[in-house]
């Protein structure tokens, strides 16, 4: 009796699994469309590798009671794909740095990643010392500023790689199609690492920040790097304000295009925000965590990130969360299409070594992408 009375709950139990990974499905991408057909790009597999890096000319600072090392060790995964043969295609591929958000992880980019890495792309991430979730003596907002290293960092440790004979990259990343992209904190990462006079990274090609806070960088301290940026925010992000981070974008950064997400959230863009999915607003999970995080009352540090004469402008950042009521937000998952889409297509229309397959993906980007999907609009400068 009790054996059955077991098998009747945990069939409870998977059916009720079941109905929830299947509930409040996106509406899907209008068929036949372009933008669906893309979606669906798959050229080849893809392969997950962990690693533990360890950058030992750079420390780790003290954080509360951690004492801080002498090195920064960075968890890292990387994406790379594979053909029928279980075997990284031919030939060079783009490389692509993942950067996460502050009390996250880099799994946030577990869907780039995979997307990615299936349509070419050599895609590494990691997570930082002291912002992610599990940071010893808890995530500090302030290492970011150490961040830019990391990420060259991990771009030295793929071509390094991709120059030795025994591994699996060997002879397969091009070091002249090098992109980043991240999400929020690492948005500003990927901003940093781009175009800060000191701890930009010249090998980077092209920049896509998604709801990456900006409201700090002057015009002029763009304009230590000529490269093609994206910004891709949401218009309702409780976090990062729209208003004050990304509509300035067009302004400031040559060669720019902003993309908007009528209806996104801030934590839309992660990949795991689809168990979000059942709420209003998945930025009330964020806010909660954000703000159990970060010091309301401290003073600005602009001085850390860079100088005046930098381009840094020393103005009161807003805090996130503000705003409540928090509106109704779109579903994480549909987000999430239009996340993948923009960012490959943002790569594909510079780095496709066909000139006229970068034409149909710039195409795509700004004009077709927000005729297909409504809550789309793409602007460009």
């Amino acid at each position: 009796m009790i054996k059955k009375i077991i098998a009747v709950i945990v069939l409870v139990l998977v059916v009720g699994v079941g109905i929830l990974s299947l509930g409040k499905q996106p509406e899907p991408l209008i068929e036949g469309s372009e933008s669906e057909s893309l979606l669906a790009s798959h050229r080849y597999g893809f392969v997950r590798q962990d690693v533990r890096l360890v950058d030992g000319g750079r420390p780790t600072q003290t954080n509360n009671d951690f004492e801080g090392t002498d090195n920064r060790t960075l968890e890292t995964s990387y994406w790379y794909p594979v053909n029928i043969r279980g075997e990284v295609p031919e030939g060079k591929h783009p490389l692509v740095v993942y950067s996460h958000g502050f009390n996250s992880s880099r799994d946030s980019g577990e869907h780039l990643g995979e997307y990615l890495a299936s349509n070419g792309y050599i895609v590494i991430a990691t997570d930082f010392p002291l912002t992610n979730r599990r940071a010893l003596g808890g995530p500090e907002l302030k290492d970011v500023v150490n961040q830019p290293g990391d990420v060259t960092f991990l771009i030295n440790s793929a071509i390094t790689w991709s120059l030795d004979g025994s591994h699996v990259l060997y002879g397969h990343i091009d070091a002249n199609r090098i992109g980043v992209t991240g999400i929020s904190l690492g948005g500003l990462t990927t901003t940093l690492v781009s175009y800060h006079p000191t701890r930009r990274d010249p090998r980077i090609k092209a920049a896509a920040s998604i709801a990456g806070p900006s409201s700090s960088f002057s015009t002029s301290f763009y304009d230590n790097a000529d490269i093609p940026f994206l910004m891709l925010a949401a218009d309702i992000d409780a976090l990062v304000p729209y208003d004050v981070h990304a509509l300035p974008v067009l302004d400031r950064v040559p060669r720019s295009s902003l993309v908007t997400i009528t209806g996104g959230t801030h934590l839309g863009f992660a990949s795991y925000a689809g168990i979000f999915r059942w709420l209003n607003n998945a930025d009330s999970i964020a806010c909660d965590s954000i703000m159990k995080n970060i010091d309301t009352e401290e003073e600005p540090w602009h001085e850390l990130v860079g100088t005046r004469e930098q381009g840094i402008l020393y103005q009161k950042v807003p805090l996130p969360c503000q705003s409540t009521p928090l509106p109704m937000g779109m579903n994480p998952l549909r987000q999430q299409m239009s996340t993948v889409l923009t960012i490959y297509s943002f790569f594909e229309s510079h780095f496709n070594l066909d000139s006229e397959k970068r034409s149909y993906f710039d195409r795509f980007l700004h004009e077709v992408m927000p005729r297909e999907i409504p809550e789309l609009s793409v602007r460009r400068r």
